[in-house]
């Protein structure tokens, strides 16, 4: 039986990484960060609302029992931040304190959603904040850091980004001749290969070493191809 934590559960990833935990026998309960409650009524489900971030690290350290696996899918645009300056208090610092919150209170791993492109010595802004977070994440001590990569997310968004919506529908056009998977992936099939991936580290099944990445063709293997046939087997 397992605990599991989890960031940005409001969003397009976090979300259904929480509607993926709260459906799986295995995982006893849920702790949720957030600034409003996600629509759920799981008895699973122990959400912390706070509207104040900054408080969010000391809540998270604080709470009974402690998430065992802990997920991240917290982050936000340069546009929703007001700037780059705030893009990188959320994206990096924000994602930072609460990974080492999470370590303190107990937690064994430690499953972040990146990017494909991450890179501390990238030119992208994007990227390098993506990359500066891994790095940092992956010295705190947790017994695993899973870098989940994937390339576009498909999905439905709350807030419209008109980029991505034309990428997103591209996107589906590819699909019809199977190329989509090779550099999009739809926002669930990314959510459970993080699940997937967080619990075979937590049983001992994950690669060797402290740090598991997961590039976008082990993100369709784990959350869509492999994911489908133990769902057809059961």
């Amino acid at each position: 039986m397992t605990s599991a934590g989890v960031v940005g559960s409001t969003g397009l990833v976090g979300s259904n990484i929480l509607s993926t935990l709260l459906s799986l026998s295995g995982i006893t309960n849920v702790v949720a960060i957030s600034r409003r409650a996600p629509p759920t009524t799981s008895p699973k489900f122990q959400p912390i609302i706070a509207t104040d971030s900054t408080t969010w690290p000391t809540l998270l350290a604080a709470h009974t029992p402690a998430p065992q696996i802990f997920f991240s899918g917290l982050g936000t645009t340069r546009a929703a931040a007001g700037g780059l300056d705030g893009q990188r208090k959320i994206d990096v610092d924000l994602n930072l304190s609460l990974a080492r919150a999470a370590h303190t209170a107990g937690a064994k791993i430690y499953v972040l959603i990146s990017s494909s492109g991450a890179n501390a010595n990238s030119s992208v802004s994007y990227s390098q904040m993506k990359g500066e977070l891994e790095d940092a994440v992956s010295g705190i001590g947790f017994e695993k850091v899973v870098l989940v990569r994937p390339g576009l997310i498909v999905g439905d968004r709350e807030e419209s980004r008109a980029s991505e919506a034309i990428l997103g529908m591209l996107s589906r056009l590819a699909g019809y001749v199977g190329l989509k998977d090779l550099w999009a992936q739809d926002a669930i099939v990314i959510a459970r290969a993080a699940v997937k991936a967080g619990l075979m580290a937590k049983e001992g099944k994950a690669p060797e070493g402290g740090v598991w990445v997961l590039p976008q063709k082990d993100v369709v293997r784990l959350g869509k191809t492999e994911w489908k046939e133990e769902e057809e087997g059961k």
